[in-house]
């Protein structure tokens, strides 16, 4: 028997450290190469690292949300045959779920250099978890799989640990898909109100922010506190918008049916060139706004693991039903964790909208460096006075946040007042 050392490769051009979002093995587990080891997030992108070679996890590094740095030892295994040394590894450039491989290279035994160790530092100086054995207090407490038949149930340390919690056998539960998550614990707890006595309350949760969640977490509370926002909200009759739409429906039959927010960004595309400040970007530490000359749109997009932000690029360029099919493929590359790197960075303007979930008003936080971001709130019926006459029509609110060290309050209201001439009068948006 050997033992093979696996360090974090570099994963991306300038990433210095890693942060452990999943594992997929545990200490005791016998795995063939290429199996799914873990999944590592950096600044730009989640990465599924697979083992390289087959064999018996001896000792892993760290726990969810540890950071570890690029050349530390990630995972030790226990191998048939001569020791092997560091692996040759290829990285996929620039895609958010990239799968990395590696090719062993024999070279005599030798022990791990970090068995029995406690804390170590990486590149960034910040203090990560080494690689420990399995009996070590410093191993994470990962719980073993539950097993529905004779099938293996996937599912994070997390998710175990808080289905133990609640007494929750992972077996019975049923996942959207290969894997358990939180959601699939809230559902089950929703529609099986028998694990607890009526009026009993659930007991406390402690869950760890990391991933993604802690991304959001560092970008929003950055965003608040640097930026001065401001917001402003106005009311939109889309009564003439949703006959539009409903006709363009009508011509297509069931396919691609369109929802109002293709619309709202040829709208919002329409209005821009007038208005190149709200559609830029600052560096404050360089004190340099760049205002682009092509729409990039962010939208936000609700996902399992939280926010993310996908990117239609050159949006200006697109028509409605190109639109369409665009803001479709995103949000589900986002959902499922197959975005690529380039389409969830370089937006210049985000659109963020809850759907029929939209309230009446909104105060969106900026998408940082961005300067702006528009929140289309939900359309409803409801009276209102026209000519004169009391009339039921479909208003919605539109709401806006802006860098009021960029923007100027008179902007946002004048770029509001553009897109709202647009949807009120929808033919404009087929005219050049």
């Amino acid at each position: 028997m050997a033992r093979y050392s696996f360090k974090l490769p570099d994963i991306g051009e300038g990433i210095a450290e890693a942060e452990i979002v999943a594992w997929h093995v545990q200490v005791g587990d016998t795995i063939a190469e290429d199996d799914p080891l873990c999944d590592m997030m950096t600044d730009k992108a989640t990465v599924e690292m697979t083992a390289p070679v087959a064999g018996k996890v001896v000792e892993v590094a760290g726990e969810i949300g540890d950071l570890i740095a690029i050349g530390s030892v990630l995972a030790v295994f226990e191998t048939e045959g001569e020791a092997a040394a560091e692996p040759v590894v290829e990285v996929a450039p620039n895609e958010a779920a990239a799968v990395v491989k590696a090719d062993p290279i024999p070279e005599p035994e030798k022990p791990s250099p970090l068995q029995g160790t406690g804390l170590g530092e990486g590149e960034s100086g910040e203090k990560i978890a080494s690689i420990a054995p399995a009996s070590s207090p410093l191993s994470p407490a990962l719980s073993p799989g539950g097993e529905r038949g004779h099938k293996r149930i996937l599912a994070s340390p997390a998710v175990r640990e808080r289905a133990k919690n609640l007494g929750i056998d992972l077996a019975q539960v049923k996942g959207e898909g290969d894997r358990i998550r939180h959601s699939d614990l809230d559902a089950f707890l929703t529609y099986n109100q028998g694990y607890r006595a009526a009026g009993a309350s659930l007991p406390d949760e402690q869950i760890k922010v990391v991933g993604l969640r802690r991304r959001i977490a560092e970008n929003m509370a950055a965003s608040k506190r640097h930026i001065p926002h401001f917001t402003y909200v106005e009311e939109f009759d889309v009564t003439k918008l949703e006959a539009l739409r409903a006709d363009l429906n009508d011509t297509r039959g069931s396919k691609d049916r369109l929802t109002i927010l293709p619309l709202l960004i040829l709208a919002v595309c329409k209005a821009l060139p007038q208005f190149p400040m709200i559609n830029a970007r600052y560096d404050d530490e360089a004190n340099v706004v760049t205002r682009s000359g092509a729409v990039h749109l962010g939208i936000a997009t609700q996902t399992e693991a939280g926010l993310m932000v996908p990117v239609i690029r050159d949006a200006q360029t697109r028509n409605v039903w190109q639109l369409a099919a665009e803001v479709k493929r995103l949000a589900e590359a986002a959902r499922t964790g197959k975005a690529k790197s380039e389409e969830l960075s370089g937006s210049t303007l985000t659109l963020s909208s809850l759907g029929p979930l939209g309230g009446i008003a909104a105060t969106p936080v900026i998408n940082r460096p961005e300067v702006a971001i528009l929140g289309p709130n939900k359309v409803v019926e409801r009276p209102i006075v026209r000519d004169g006459q009391i009339v039921v029509a479909k208003m919605m609110n539109m709401s806006i946040s802006c860098d009021h060290r960029v923007v100027d309050g008179h902007d946002a209201a004048s770029f509001v007042q553009a897109v709202k001439r647009l949807v009120e009068t929808p033919a404009l948006l087929f005219v050049d």
